[in-house]
């Protein structure tokens, strides 16, 4: 975990702005994105760097345990399991358990895109 600075008027997904290797790029709140009960990100939380929507967007997480590239033969369409299951693409399944696959593409809405182009241009 690395500081996050707050960026006023941005969406309310989005906790701040961090500096990674000069650039700024906004950082995501997975918790509010997924209704989860929020807190405050610690020294020991980890910031996933990916690509959304055309823009490169760090995700905060509270443990990364693993990386994996699945054959997409074992991904379940999202809809086959229940309809309209909001950002996420696919699931999944291992002998230990499941993964859902979100779709970063649709992680933030044309709105949200908007509101936070504007946030950075005015904290420019």
């Amino acid at each position: 975990m690395v500081e996050i600075t707050p960026l006023p008027q941005a969406p309310q997904i989005v906790l701040g702005v961090i500096n990674c290797q000069g650039k700024v790029i906004p950082a995501l709140n997975v918790r509010r994105r997924f209704r989860l009960p929020e807190r405050e990100p610690g020294l020991g939380d980890q910031l996933i760097i990916a690509r959304a929507a055309g823009r490169v967007v760090a995700l905060v997480a509270d443990t990364v345990s693993d990386v994996v590239t699945p054959p997409s033969e074992v991904m379940d369409a999202a809809d086959t399991i229940l309809p309209r299951m909001e950002y996420v693409e696919g699931v999944v399944k291992f002998a230990d358990g499941m993964i859902f696959i979100h779709d970063l593409d649709t992680f933030l809405s044309l709105e949200d895109e908007q509101a936070l182009d504007a946030a950075l241009e005015d904290n420019a």
